[in-house]
């Protein structure tokens, strides 16, 4: 097994470690109880606890409070004790703003202003309790983040917001082949013609 890389602002090569949290990303946003029971079995033998424990925090911003819920649920099966912090940080405005803005890069102001056009309340959760309260929070880098984000996105169908996170992802400091070896690891998880059109779109945000 290829160890986990340290935690950085960049993702060079797609360790295994990363690739099973990638894949459960998936499995928990989308998949059935057993799949998901199955999937956090094999993670917890693969992945560094406090990895699992964020991306299941993380799960409720993509695929909602039950699906984190169960989720957790199960990982407490195995892992009774919390990893990582379990302090519940105030949001902080100014983080949020600072990782949202490097996983939009130039495209930064003109989400601000769609969004607030849609709801200035969503504008403002989105800043202050998705990108500083929860994707801010340490014991997962944002590169990681990321892929787990695009995984939950392309098992969910949430073609928009995939495409914005294939984008956050090479904002985040994934290389290329990161990327396409995190796609790779949905086979068998993704259906093989939903993964064919992820891959497509990936092949036009590479182009850009």
């Amino acid at each position: 097994m290829t160890p986990p890389a340290d935690i950085s602002d960049s993702l060079e090569v797609l360790d295994d470690a990363t690739a099973a949290l990638v894949r459960l990303a998936a499995v928990v946003a989308a998949g059935n109880e057993d799949a998901v029971r199955g999937e956090i079995a094999r993670a917890a033998g693969a992945v560094p606890a406090v990895w699992v424990e964020e991306l299941l925090l993380q799960t409720y911003l993509f695929a909602g409070f039950p699906r984190a819920l169960n989720a957790t649920r199960e990982w407490r099966r195995i892992h009774p004790t919390v990893a990582g912090s379990p302090v519940i940080p105030e949001p902080s405005r100014a983080d949020g703003e600072a990782t949202c803005e490097r996983v939009y890069g130039r495209m930064y102001e003109r989400l601000r202003e769609n969004i607030r056009h849609l709801h200035p309340l969503l504008d403002d959760w989105m800043i202050t309790e998705g990108y500083g309260k929860v994707l801010s929070r340490p014991g997962l880098d944002l590169p990681r983040r990321e892929l787990c984000i695009v995984a939950a996105c392309a098992a969910t169908g949430q073609d928009r917001q995939l495409h914005s996170h294939l984008h956050g992802a090479r904002n985040a400091g994934v290389s290329v082949p990161a990327v396409e070896a995190a796609l790779d690891t949905l086979e068998g998880v993704v259906r093989a013609s939903r993964l064919r059109d992820v891959k497509l779109l990936w092949s036009r945000v590479k182009g850009k």
